[in-house]
């Protein structure tokens, strides 16, 4: 077996977002000597509140910014000696990549691009961790035994999934015409505490709270496999450390299970009479029936999925009960086919500061440090893309 990676700065981006906050929370409790700087534009699913359990933490950084931002991209690699990079920023709704699809595309495609770019002029990365989605393989055939392969055909079908697809290629192409030291990751649906509640098991379980009913997009005959979110962290650290330079990784369960059968687990947990509760509704324009990945490639490493479902389930009901307000006003998240404009931003600067106001080091003076790109484009002689970027910097 290969010697076991060891970084010592790792950029997270998109890590105030549901499955990042997890993984770097987990990474700053675990490795007090890693360097951990997280970059995010706080967008309407990401919360500041979920890097909360670490924002005293000496080896905890935190940027607010736009990985679109070529400027604040090369800075932060070179001003913090980033050596890792584990990439999470995406715009991930199905719904919404088919109401504002040039959204995915800046934000998956161009955001990546960016950032390998910046690894390529800087020079100093030693990893570079893209995640992606099993909906990259496209639909998996619903008497399929074996699940799609890292090495399978790319086929995908809605706007969200072909923007990731689009990103690994680039990854790739950087991978063999540069020499990035890259790996790619493929996930099954992640579920668990602080996820926004666009997607499926958060907005049941809020609207079981409220008492609404459950929408249910076509029959509800769509399987889909879940994971609980501390296992996928897991998963990602086990990555980070054993995996391949070059190799895909697919994160995935063979415990599979219905979209009807995950809203009659909710409805058991509260009381509800699934008959009355459950509301079947217009399907979206293109629902693929099944993802299946073959996760043995990932088990070789060691990992494993230790959460049964009715565990977690139950951690994530008892959390949202616990917290019911902790994204605040969601309604328009909780309709049937939400958008993006549908849903209002997360915190105003205000909400934002306040919160800032608990992580260390942080005060009024220096909240916000405007970085303009002719400082940033100086350093050390490169030249960068002269984009203006204002960001949030906290140490």
């Amino acid at each position: 077996m290969a010697t076991p990676y060891k970084p010592k700065n790792i950029l997270i981006t998109g890590a105030a977002g549901f499955i990042a906050s997890h993984v770097t929370i987990r990474m700053i409790k675990n490795y007090p000597d890693y360097k951990i700087v997280v970059l995010d534009k706080l967008d309407y699913c990401s919360n500041l509140k979920n890097l909360l359990p670490v924002c005293l933490s000496p080896n905890f950084k935190f940027v607010k910014g736009d990985i679109a931002s070529p400027d604040l991209v090369n800075f932060l690699l070179l001003t913090e000696n980033i050596d890792t990079i584990m990439h999470f920023a995406a715009q991930t709704h199905v719904d919404n990549s088919f109401g504002n699809s040039f959204e995915f595309t800046m934000n998956n495609v161009y955001g990546t691009h960016v950032l390998l770019e910046a690894c390529k002029v800087t020079g100093q990365t030693r990893r570079f961790i893209h995640v992606s989605t099993d909906e990259v393989y496209g639909e998996t055939d619903a008497d399929a035994v074996v699940g799609n392969h890292e090495a399978a055909q790319l086929l995908p079908t809605n706007p969200y999934s072909a923007t990731k697809a689009g990103a690994e290629m680039l990854v790739m192409a950087y991978g063999r015409s540069y020499g990035l030291p890259v790996i790619t990751t493929r996930g099954n649906n992640v579920y668990g505490p602080n996820q926004f509640p666009e997607k499926l098991i958060p907005k049941l379980i809020l609207l079981a709270m409220r008492g609404k009913p459950l929408p249910i997009y076509g029959d509800g005959s769509n399987v889909r496999s879940f994971l609980y979110c501390d296992d996928v962290a897991e998963a990602f650290e086990v990555i980070l450390h054993q995996g391949e330079v070059g190799h895909v990784y697919n994160i995935g369960t063979k415990r599979e299970r219905t979209v009807l059968d995950v809203a009659k687990d909710v409805c058991k947990y509260f009381n509800l009479e699934s008959e009355k509760a459950i509301q079947f509704v217009v399907d979206r324009p293109f629902n693929d029936k099944r993802y299946f990945l073959d996760d043995a490639k990932l088990k070789s490493l060691g990992w494993v999925e230790p959460t049964p479902w009715q565990e977690g389930l139950r951690k994530t009901i008892e959390w949202y009960v616990a917290n019911p307000d902790f994204w605040g006003d969601v309604s328009g998240a909780l309709v049937p086919h939400p958008r993006t404009s549908m849903v209002p931003n997360y915190g105003g600067s205000d909400e934002i500061k306040e919160i800032l106001s608990k992580f260390t080091i942080y005060n009024q003076a220096n909240a916000v440090v405007a970085q303009t790109s002719e400082d940033a484009s100086q350093m050390q002689g490169f030249k960068f893309p002269k984009v203006k970027s204002e960001f949030c910097y906290v140490e």
